[in-house]
C-alpha cells in the first residue's frame, strides 16, 4: 500500500464526518419522517447512493457512471425532500426546480461526452487502487451534500416565507449562470467536434472572456439557490449557507481549474499562442477580450 493509497484511507472517515456535521446543522429545525430528520436521511442516501454505484465501478474498472451518479443523486435527494417534508410551497419548489433542471442537464451532457470519448483521464491512476477509488465516489457524495445543503434545508425547513425580493434576485443569477454554464459547453462542444481543431484549445465565445467560463457560471448558478434559501433558514440552519462557497473552492482549489490548467500546460505548455492565451484571459471571472 502506497502513500497515496494510506492517505486515501485517511481522508475517507474525515469526509464523512464532514457530512455528518452539515446533516446535523441542516436538520435542526426541520421536517422529520417518524424519528429521522428528512434532511440526515437525505445525507445518508447522498453517501449510500454513490457507494452502491462504486462497488459496480471498481469490479468493472469504469468511471462512465461517476457524473451521472452525481446527477442522479442531486435529483433523488431533491424529490425525497420535497415529497417526506411535505411542503409544497412556491420556494421549495422553485428551488427543486432549478436542482432537478441543472442536474439532468449537466448530467446527460457529461454523459454523453464520457460515452463519446471512451474514459476520462482523471480516474487513470484512481481505478485501480480500492481506497483512492472509494475516496473519489465518497466524496462525490459529500460534494452532492454540501452543494445541495442550504436548498435542503429550506425545503424541509418547519417554517415558510412568502417569495420576495431574494426570490427574485436569486432566481435571475441562477438564470445568468446556468445560461453562461450551458452556452460554455455547448461552445467547447461544437469546437472539439471540429476536425480541424484536433489537439487545439478553444480561445473563442466566453472562452476568450475567461479560461473556465463554465466553472463561473456553475458557481453563480448556486449563489443564485444560496440567496433563494436564505429567507427560511434559522440558527445552525446557516451553517448551510456554505454550499456556494464550497462549489467555489472545490472547483478553484480541489477537482476543477487545477487539474485542468495541470493538463493544459503539460499539452500547449511550449505553444507560444496558448502562453499569450494565458497571459490575456482571467482564469475564471469573466472580461472582455483583450487584443491578441
Amino acid at each position: 500500500m502506497n502513500q497515496s493509497d494510506v492517505q486515501s484511507l485517511i481522508a475517507t472517515p474525515v469526509i464523512i464526518g464532514i457530512g455528518a456535521a452539515i446533516a446535523w446543522a441542516g436538520s435542526q429545525g426541520g421536517a422529520t419522517a417518524g424519528t429521522l430528520p428528512v434532511f440526515a436521511l437525505c445525507a445518508l442516501l447522498s453517501f449510500g447512493v454513490n457507494w452502491l454505484v462504486f462497488v459496480h465501478a471498481y469490479l468493472a474498472q469504469t468511471e462512465r457512471f461517476f457524473d451521472l451518479t452525481g446527477s442522479f443523486t442531486y435529483i433523488t435527494l431533491t424529490l425525497v425532500a420535497l415529497v417526506l417534508a411535505g411542503v409544497f410551497d412556491a420556494r421549495s419548489l422553485l428551488l427543486g426546480g432549478m436542482v432537478i433542471v441543472w442536474a439532468a442537464r449537466l448530467g446527460s451532457f457529461l454523459f454523453a461526452r464520457i460515452s463519446r470519448d471512451g474514459s476520462d483521464g482523471r480516474f487513470d491512476e484512481l481505478k485501480p487502487s480500492l481506497p483512492r477509488f472509494l475516496m473519489t465516489w465518497t466524496l462525490q457524495g459529500l460534494w452532492v451534500l454540501l452543494t445541495l445543503a442550504c436548498a435542503l434545508a429550506a425545503m424541509t425547513a418547519s417554517r415558510t416565507v412568502p417569495l420576495g425580493g431574494h426570490a427574485v434576485v436569486g432566481t435571475l443569477i441562477w438564470i445568468f449562470g446556468f445560461t453562461v454554464e450551458v452556452v460554455a459547453d455547448r461552445q467547447k462542444s461544437r469546437f472539439r467536434a471540429d476536425p480541424d481543431h484536433r489537439g487545439r484549445f478553444i480561445q473563442s465565445g466566453l472562452w476568450a472572456w475567461s479560461r473556465h467560463p463554465n466553472y463561473f457560471g456553475e458557481i453563480t448558478l448556486w449563489l443564485g439557490v444560496a440567496i433563494v434559501a436564505f429567507p427560511v433558514l434559522s440558527g445552525w440552519q446557516y451553517a448551510t449557507l456554505i454550499s456556494p462557497v464550497f462549489v467555489y473552492v472545490l472547483l478553484t482549489r480541489i477537482s476543477g481549474i487545477p487539474l485542468l490548467e495541470s493538463r493544459g500546460k503539460k499539452k500547449w505548455g511550449d505553444d507560444p499562442e496558448y502562453q499569450a492565451y494565458r497571459e490575456r484571459t482571467p482564469v475564471l471571472f469573466p472580461r472582455p477580450p483583450r487584443a491578441a
